[in-house]
């Protein structure tokens, strides 16, 4: 932290608790940022304020690439060069892994007014949910929280099902995206991906070799594609959150024994969740059952809890695995997104 105590300046307040404050985040003085919003009282407040202090700083860089590339870069890949490997204004360096490669991603997707929203939709930044103690406990859900996300829920299918209808080869993920956003809004929800830690679409669309969190592009759906389409919705102050794989046209057969093992994969899972049930006992199940078809499961991502917030505790690795191994595991699903 920087003393600004030597430094003539107006009284600041601090950024966690309004309290008087003569510190000033190191790394916000790099940035330039303005002194409000960027000062302290103590050493303690920054940093039991620092999971979303550091929001600032992303949006700040995210605001100079785009003053700066404004000629070259889309909108929605201003997304793309701060979330992915890049550290400097450029794209991003990826090991590609297959023939995919991005395509040019349309602007932001309005929102009516009338739509309630959550705490990220105007600047990008969560507000509640890094620092929720819902990260680490396990939230019971009362009756009217049941009731909210059941009805959520219903509408997060009947939009998944609005953008399957369309999926056939030529058809850019993109459209998939218009279509989500467009029957969400209509059944009075906002897409909760819409513009969260600076997610610039309504939903995910992940093809072929992309794990998950796709971002919807001008890239047209090719014969024997297969695509996750991952939907969220939030309405009654709660989430919803499913997804599903489609064929595209004609598909090889291991893509289409890929996708019925992780279906077969999912309905084992749920089979055994009931009370007493060990959140281990789950991967293990999914691990299992993936590994006797002759397939692998993927550890750098894990489910998680939905409910008021878009994700919380607890979170499920597909795999069995240790108490060290998983607490590391949540440990990294923490800051994935």
């Amino acid at each position: 932290m920087a003393d600004e105590s030597d430094v003539s300046v107006n009284k600041l307040s601090c950024a966690n608790c309004s309290k008087p404050a003569n510190l000033q985040c190191p790394k916000c003085i790099e940035l330039k940022l303005p002194r409000e919003g960027s000062a302290f009282c103590s050493q303690e407040c920054f940093k039991s304020s620092w999971s979303s202090h550091k929001s600032v700083h992303l949006k700040a860089k995210v605001s100079a690439v785009g003053t700066q590339n404004s000629d070259s870069l889309g909108e929605g890949w201003l997304y793309c060069v701060k979330r992915g490997q890049g550290r400097t204004p450029k794209l991003p360096y990826f090991d590609w892994t297959g023939a995919l490669r991005p395509y040019p991603i349309s602007g932001k997707r309005i929102v009516p007014a009338h739509i309630a929203i959550p705490d990220w939709a105007d600047d990008g930044i969560p507000k509640d949910e890094p620092n929720s103690y819902l990260q680490h406990t396990v939230e019971i859900k009362t009756p009217d929280q049941i009731e909210r996300m059941r009805e959520t829920c219903r509408i997060g299918r009947e939009v998944l099902d609005a953008a399957a209808r369309i999926i056939q080869p030529g058809v850019t993920t993109d459209e998939i995206d218009r279509v989500v956003h467009e029957a969400t809004i209509a059944a009075g929800g906002y897409p909760s991906p819409l513009n969260y830690h600076f997610f610039p679409k309504s939903c995910c669309t992940s093809v072929n070799e992309v794990i998950c969190h796709g971002i919807p592009d001008a890239r047209k759906l090719e014969d024997g594609d297969i695509v996750n389409v991952d939907v969220t919705v939030y309405y009654k102050g709660v989430h919803g959150d499913l997804n599903d794989t489609y064929f595209v046209g004609n598909v090889d057969e291991e893509s289409r024994q890929l996708v019925k093992c992780t279906y077969e994969c999912l309905d084992k899972a749920i089979s055994i969740v009931k009370p007493g049930v060990r959140f281990r006992e789950i991967g293990e199940v999914i691990n299992r059952h993936a590994s006797m078809s002759g397939f692998s499961v993927v550890k750098s991502y894990c489910g998680h809890g939905i409910g008021e917030l878009f994700h919380c505790a607890p979170n499920i690795p597909h795999y069995g695995t240790t108490l060290i191994n998983q607490i590391s595991l949540w440990m990294l699903a923490f800051t994935f997104l």
